[in-house]
């Protein structure tokens, strides 16, 4: 048997409607704030990834998915801002009305060290907005991030935010970083051995316990701000205060992506174990004119699927029950089987979810079987119900029977009883 690859995770049906519900809920709360989906390829050519992604980072120099087509590089994608963008600049949406407001659910490759809601394919819902480079658009966007995790359960995450300045002001703290390191060189991995000279920043982001021991004492970036980036970030903290949100200023986050600029977040959440950091993102004013377009301001999150759906089943969220069958048909025998299908389509073309006997199964298999798949209702249609063409529904909860015409217009039968039914419910539970 052919297993799964590493890294992979298979999603089955009685999982899928939690993804569905998370799915629906990020998009609906989009909506809120005025964004709309955009959709593109999950492969995209190396370059693209290389220029905005950035050569010394970790996903560049060790984690993309490459192949050599007969033209050129492609790469799997590692994330979604890099694509996004290159599909806003491909199709003219500078033209339009800014901001533009954007969001996606796609999945993601990275060929990191696979552990829990870590895969080699993972699944990212992103947002991002482009053209606007007011501190009021970073704090619209945090909020947005914060009440979509308030609406998935998540409201223990905690919000993290640092300034990391712009290519100017950083240029002075770049020199600080390699005066810090440099006696330290040859105790560095190789890899932050040759980001000492191109880009120091990225030193801080290693997953090495060794070199994070050595940046412990490191240079903060916020020292160094330029007076524009400062009051940036004072008004992006202050516009936080007002609308109530609470935040930590995290001086270690820098991200782990070169096009980042001022504003960096993450939402860090410990309901899945060790601290993990679930919802992420920050600015990045300079990656459009990098990809060859015109300098616009943007920024952006994206939220790991998988940690986010861990992290709210250990907090205990809701997720309510799968949708399941509203009607299922019995069948005696063929003739009645014939009927059943046809009352079914009709139904289904009335929007009710409706199943009938596919398998064979006699009478008693089926009563199991509608059971099993959770039928709120069952019609039973044998050789009296076939010559006489009057059957009864049955509420599967109360046992209650309700005669019905088959010849006449049943799905209007069954929706006067379905809805009757529900109110009864509504009503009893509001008793």
């Amino acid at each position: 048997m052919i297993t799964r690859n590493k890294g992979a995770e298979d999603v089955m049906p009685g999982e899928s409607y939690i993804w569905q519900r998370v799915e629906q809920m990020a998009a609906d709360i989009a909506g809120l704030y005025g964004f709309r989906e955009i959709r593109f390829p999950t492969f995209e050519k190396t370059e693209l990834f290389v220029r905005s992604v950035g050569e010394t980072t970790d996903v560049v120099q060790k984690e993309m998915w490459t192949v050599k087509g007969r033209e050129s590089s492609y790469t799997l994608r590692p994330e979604g801002t890099a694509g996004c963008m290159r599909a806003v600049l491909q199709n003219g949406l500078l033209n339009e009305s800014l901001p533009q407001k954007l969001w996606y659910q796609i999945s993601a490759f990275r060929h990191e060290n696979v552990q829990k809601g870590r895969l080699w394919e993972f699944h990212q819902f992103g947002a991002e907005m482009v053209g606007a480079a007011a501190p009021s658009a970073d704090a619209e966007v945090i909020a947005f991030a914060r009440v979509l995790l308030d609406s998935l359960g998540l409201d223990d995450a905690k919000l993290h935010i640092n300034s990391i300045g712009c290519p100017e002001c950083r240029q002075a703290y770049y020199d600080k970083l390699r005066e810090y390191f440099e006696p330290n060189k040859d105790k560095l991995c190789a890899t932050c051995q040759s980001r000492l000279d191109k880009n120091p920043m990225r030193i801080l982001d290693c997953k090495s316990a060794e070199d994070k021991a050595i940046a412990k004492d490191a240079p903060m970036i916020t020292d160094y701000l330029c007076d524009e980036c400062r009051a940036h970030f004072d008004e992006l903290k202050a516009l936080l205060d007002g609308m109530g949100i609470a935040y930590e200023v995290d001086q270690k986050i820098v991200r782990g992506l070169d096009y980042y600029t001022r504003t960096v977040f993450e939402f860090i959440s410990d309901s899945i174990g060790a601290q993990s950091t679930i919802l992420g993102g920050g600015r990045y004013d300079k990656l459009l004119g990098q990809m060859g377009g015109p300098e616009t301001p943007a920024l952006g999150f994206a939220m790991g699927m998988e940690r986010v759906i861990l992290a709210m089943k250990a907090a205990g969220f809701d997720f309510g029950e799968p949708s399941t069958c509203d009607l299922y048909i019995a069948s005696m025998g063929d003739a009645e089987g014939h009927k059943a299908a046809i009352l079914a389509d009709a139904l289904r073309k009335d929007g009710f979810r409706v199943e009938t006997e596919l398998c064979g199964r006699g009478f008693k298999a089926q009563m199991k079987y509608a059971n099993k798949i959770r039928a709120k209702y069952l019609l039973v249609i044998g050789g009296s119900e076939l010559e006489t063409g009057k059957a009864n529904i049955k509420n599967m909860k109360t046992g209650e029977q309700i005669p019905v015409d088959l010849e006449k217009d049943l799905a209007q039968a069954f929706m006067d009883t379905y809805v009757a039914d529900r109110i009864d419910i509504e009503c009893g539970d509001a008793e």
